[in-house]
C-alpha cells in the first residue's frame, strides 16, 4: 500500500506526487522505494484531496503538517491549496461527521503547515503562485542546493536547464513577500560550497539550513 501520510518525530509528512522537475543525484528516491526502510512512497496513483485528508486523520496530534514526499508537491498546487484550506479552517469532527475536502479542518485547531519545495513552481506554472498560498502556508523550505547555476545543474539535473537556478533565487525572493518563514536549504555534498550558500541566503534575507546527506534514514 502507498504511504500518503507518514510521521517523522512530531511532524506528519504528506506524499502527494512522485513527479518532479529535478532529478537530483543525491535524492533518496533513486535508492529505495521504501523511505526510512518502512514507508512505501512510490505512489501507484496520485491521491485525491479526499484521500489525503483521510490519511491525515487528526492533525492536532502533530506540531506541523508538511507537504513533502518523493516528488515536488507544488506540481499539485490545487490539491495543496484544498488540503491546506481544510486544515486551516477549524471544523468539529465526530463519528457522524467524517472529514471532507469541503469541510474546514479538524477539532477546532488550526495547524502549522510547511511545504518543502525545489523552488521551481513559478516556472512550472508560468505564473506567480504565491498569492494563491497566502495565509495557507506558515513555513516554506526551498532547496537552494548550490552556490551557482553550474553546480546546481550538475547535481540537481533540472528539466529547465540553465533557467532553473535563477528561477529558484527569484522564487525565494517572492516567497518572502507571502510566507511568514522561509528557509533556504542545501544538502551537504562535496560539490556544494556551504559558506557561499549561507551568504546567498543571508543576502536574500532568509534562514539557512544544511541538511546532511543520508543513505538509509532521514530523522528530521
Amino acid at each position: 500500500m502507498d504511504s500518503i501520510a507518514y510521521p517523522i518525530g512530531k511532524s506528519l509528512y504528506l506524499n502527494i506526487t512522485n513527479r518532479c522537475s529535478n532529478h537530483c543525484s543525491f535524492c533518496i528516491r533513486y535508492k529505495s522505494k521504501l523511505f526510512n526502510q518502512k514507508h512505501p512512497l512510490w505512489l501507484e496513483h496520485e491521491p485525491t484531496a479526499e484521500e489525503i485528508i483521510k490519511a491525515i486523520g487528526d492533525p492536532s496530534k502533530y506540531d506541523e503538517i508538511v507537504f513533502c514526499g518523493y516528488g515536488e508537491p507544488l506540481i499539485r498546487l490545487d490539491v495543496v491549496r484544498e488540503v491546506a484550506q481544510w486544515l486551516k479552517n477549524p471544523h468539529p469532527l465526530t463519528q457522524n461527521n467524517p472529514p471532507s475536502p469541503r469541510g474546514r479542518g479538524l477539532l477546532g485547531k488550526a495547524v502549522t503547515i510547511r511545504i518543502n519545495t525545489n523552488g521551481q513552481a513559478n516556472i512550472f506554472w508560468g505564473r506567480n503562485i504565491f498569492p494563491e498560498l497566502k495565509d495557507l502556508v506558515d513555513k516554506m523550505v526551498v532547496s537552494l542546493d548550490a552556490q551557482n547555476a553550474e553546480v546546481y545543474q550538475s547535481i540537481c539535473r533540472s528539466d529547465y536547464g540553465e533557467k532553473a537556478y535563477p528561477a529558484v533565487i527569484e522564487f525565494i525572493k517572492e516567497a518572502k513577500k507571502y510566507i511568514p518563514e522561509v528557509i533556504a536549504s542545501v544538502v551537504e555534498l562535496p560539490e556544494v560550497d556551504i559558506d557561499a550558500c549561507r551568504k546567498i541566503a543571508q543576502e536574500l534575507g532568509v534562514e539557512f539550513r544544511v541538511r546532511p546527506y543520508y543513505e538509509d534514514e532521514y530523522k528530521r
